[in-house]
């Protein structure tokens, strides 16, 4: 139950156990093609390219940003956790001039904040963090900041590695220009292939960019696949079997299906914490589908929590990144999570905080999640 890699559906840890195949072989061009098909459904477009990398989510990020950006060009960047700190030091790498806009703490960015900068700066692209996994916050107001951006003639960027098929996100109608995402978070499917999808807006600035990356090369990507149907270079075969694997699960179940799942287990941890006592972190109106981040108590440590639930009840979760290491727990609720995950988590927890002394009603967290569940008794949920 850590915030990724997430449990892995069985069909998809079963695909990689097939044969390797040739990647320059007409077997993997079947593959590779479907593949991409099956992706544009997870990103929800039908026009725009999605290109998939063998590597983890970082490696999108800084494929947007070495394909987008020029030395010297102008990127605004939110910072408001972990993820947004990594996107400001990645645009910096290559360098970019960062324009950065230091959110209060248990926020995300808003659409107004956005708006007040791009009064007095011109910049190349805005790229925000969809969901900072650090912290258990999200982006209320991406439709409109991608509005905004092009109004004032920038690219909008999106890291949706840990939101993208947890929260609602359809990157062709809300006109996002590049969006990362990877196989390790809501698309319950082992980590090690990254995404990017790539509107025409941002296809253009691409081809008139004067320098690339090597191994993140998009106009590469694209070209391979349009002549051959293959990968530049030795894609990473069985985890490309199991992502395609996932996608067709996550067909069958129905994009919006899985984002209700993904709501409604959110809803039972957010009750859970309340009735058992306990502060989460990020402020109700910026709360996150897909990572429930929790403060600790202060007569608690949380290495006792975590340790206690992963060796009595089986059950891993993560701590706090960065600044907020030993003072927040961070819960991922994201890609197989269901009632019966949820449950035991929660019970878990509960037994956890009685065995260290806290002050609590045992069963009072399940039983707030149970009437939560009980709302939604006709919603799929695995």
């Amino acid at each position: 139950m850590i915030p990724g890699p997430t449990n892995v559906h069985l069909k998809a840890l079963e695909a990689m156990q097939r044969p390797l195949t040739d990647h320059r072989g007409p077997k993997f061009e079947e593959l590779y093609a479907e593949l991409l098909e099956n992706l544009k459904y997870f990103f929800q477009t039908r026009k725009w390219d999605v290109i998939p990398f063998t590597a983890s989510g970082t490696g999108a990020v800084e494929c947007i940003i070495s394909n987008a950006i020029n030395p010297g060009d102008k990127v605004l960047v939110p910072l408001y956790g972990n993820f947004t700190n990594r996107i400001k030091e990645i645009v910096e790498i290559y360098y970019g001039k960062v324009v950065t806009i230091k959110i209060p703490e248990r926020e995300a960015v808003t659409a107004s904040q956005i708006e007040e900068v791009l009064k007095n700066e011109k910049v190349k692209m805005i790229f925000v963090v969809f969901n900072e996994t650090s912290t258990g916050v999200k982006v209320r107001d991406l439709r409109e900041i991608a509005k905004i951006a092009h109004d004032h003639g920038a690219l909008i960027a999106v890291d949706a590695v840990s939101g993208l098929g947890g929260d609602d996100l359809p990157v062709e109608d809300w006109d996002i220009d590049l969006c990362a995402s990877a196989s390790q978070k809501c698309l319950a499917a082992p980590p090690g292939i990254c995404m990017v999808s790539v509107s025409d807006r941002a296809w253009e600035v691409i081809n008139s960019m004067k320098a690339r990356s090597y191994y993140f090369d998009l106009k590469l990507y694209k070209r391979f696949f349009v002549e051959r149907r293959q990968t530049p270079f030795t894609p990473a075969i069985p985890i490309f079997y199991a992502v395609n694997e996932a996608l067709k699960v996550l067909r069958e179940e129905g994009i919006e299906n899985r984002i209700r799942r993904h709501k409604v287990c959110a809803e039972a941890f957010y009750a859970a914490m309340e009735a058992i006592g306990l502060s989460c972190y990020a402020k109700k109106e910026f709360r996150s589908n897909t990572t429930i981040a929790v403060e600790v108590p202060r007569s608690l440590k949380d290495s006792d929590i975590r340790r206690i639930m992963r060796e009595k009840y089986g059950v891993h979760i993560a701590g706090g990144m960065a600044d907020l290491r030993g003072k927040i727990i961070r819960i991922g609720s994201m890609g197989m999570v269901n009632r019966r995950i949820v449950m035991r988590t929660i019970n878990a927890l509960e037994c956890t905080l009685k065995e260290l002394g806290w002050n609590l009603r045992v069963g009072s967290g399940v039983e707030a999640a149970l009437e939560v569940f009980s709302k939604y008794s006709g919603v799929q949920l695995l």
